[in-house]
């Protein structure tokens, strides 16, 4: 049983489309229609398994299982051992490593929103000062 650096670089690589999939997926505006209509089934139907599908695309921590399952497959990348345990442990280290990115990502888009309204309002200061 040995990581080779291959193995690790892999790891960290192919994790960062899963992450970009999944946020843009379950947060971006491009999506927001079909986010805001599988919220709606994931609050409003009668079954669970219908709730439970639904919601998956709007966590991206549940959407990233899946987009993960899809790159195992095509990938056929695996971590640690050359069987099925491969296929099993790599997906979890993906779907780690890819919401790690995630949070990263969600916290830098925050503190650019941050600098935003903070700029903004200096903005507004400096032209009501200009404008007495």
């Amino acid at each position: 049983m040995h990581v080779s650096r291959q193995q690790l670089l892999a790891l960290f690589i192919i994790a960062l489309p899963i992450a970009s999939i999944a946020w843009t997926v379950t947060h971006e505006e491009i999506f927001r229609e079909f986010h805001d209509l599988c919220q709606a089934k994931s609050e409003g139907c009668q079954r669970l398994y219908q709730r439970k599908f639904f919601y998956l695309f709007t966590c991206e921590y549940c959407f990233s299982h899946y987009v993960t399952i899809a790159f195992l497959i095509i990938t056929r990348y695996k971590l640690l051992f050359p069987d099925w345990r491969g296929y099993l442990i790599s997906g979890f280290s993906l779907v780690l490593v890819a919401n790690v990115y995630v949070a990263i990502f969600a916290r830098l888009r925050l503190d650019i929103k941050k600098e935003r309204v903070e700029i903004k309002k200096e903005e507004a200061a400096v032209k009501g000062k200009l404008g007495d």
